[in-house]
């Protein structure tokens, strides 16, 4: 008796009890991930400022305020969270796993499983390409808008304008980029996806490629900073990722035709 025929006949009262074991694990990683960030959440926000800093140099008086008392306990609560998302995540993506694998056939287990392992990683990669590759030069970009040296005005006054970043805004504009770069390098899992479904195929992608080129230019001139460079660092990984999606589409097709040759070759004997 197959996996799915089995479940089939599994009373629902089981599947709700095994959903609610295979949530309170989820939840109870999730909970510990969030106490142990929450422990180091200063330093966790110390790592996410640290492009900020450097862009600054050693200009005086450079600094990130709050100016409410709960902000930076806020924005420690908000570190801890995310933080444990992403820590918690390999450990949530398996429970998903046991709870739905019972009901997949074999060949769908194959099938599904390096997608799993692959979405964290891709996660990860993104979130890197944007730390290391787009904040150093879009902070600096911004910061070029100062005018530490003042400028008079009529009255022979002069005004300076310095940047003081909010924790909490800072926070923000860190995390909705992170999060971004690392939805968008999950484009080959997604592409795949649905080239297993059998939506899209590796012809289909390759003959739209010269609209892949002036949506991912465009999805990153939404998403960076509007300097050239960002914008390019953004367009650029997201072309390679697309040229690696049609290959693995294509690599799924060998194999589905492969599989249907064999079936083939066994009804003739």
């Amino acid at each position: 008796m197959s996996g799915a025929e089995s479940e089939d006949k599994a009373p629902l009262l089981e599947h709700l009890i095994e959903l609610r074991r295979r949530l309170l694990w989820s939840l109870a990683a999730l909970l510990i991930a969030f106490l142990g960030s929450w422990a180091v959440a200063a330093e966790i926000f110390n790592f996410l400022a640290q492009p900020l800093a450097d862009a600054f140099g050693d200009q005086e008086g450079a600094q990130l305020i709050y100016t409410s008392l709960p902000e930076k306990f806020f924005v420690n609560i908000k570190i801890a969270f995310y933080t444990a998302l992403f820590i918690s995540f390999p450990i949530i993506a398996n429970q998903i796993w046991k709870f739905v694998a019972p009901g997949l056939y074999k060949n769908e287990k194959g099938a599904f499983l390096p997608y799993l392992a692959a979405t964290p990683i891709l996660f990860f990669l993104g979130g890197a390409v944007v730390y290391f590759g787009i904040f150093p030069l879009a902070w600096k970009f911004f910061l070029g808008y100062q005018d530490v040296a003042g400028d008079p005005n009529a009255a022979g006054v002069v005004i300076e304008t310095v940047a003081m970043p909010k924790v909490s805004e800072y926070l923000s504009l860190v995390i909705t980029l992170i999060f971004a770069f690392g939805l968008f390098f999950q484009m080959p899992v997604v592409l795949t996806l649905l080239a297993h479904a059998g939506i899209v195929s590796a012809d289909g992608l390759a003959k739209k490629r010269k609209y892949a080129v002036v949506a991912m230019f465009g999805l990153a001139a939404v998403l960076t900073p509007p300097d050239v460079i960002s914008q390019i660092g953004l367009a650029v990984p997201g072309l390679l990722l697309y040229e690696i999606s049609i290959l693995l589409a294509q690599r799924i097709e060998r194999k589905r035709e492969s599989y249907f040759d064999d079936d083939d070759d066994a009804k003739d004997n």
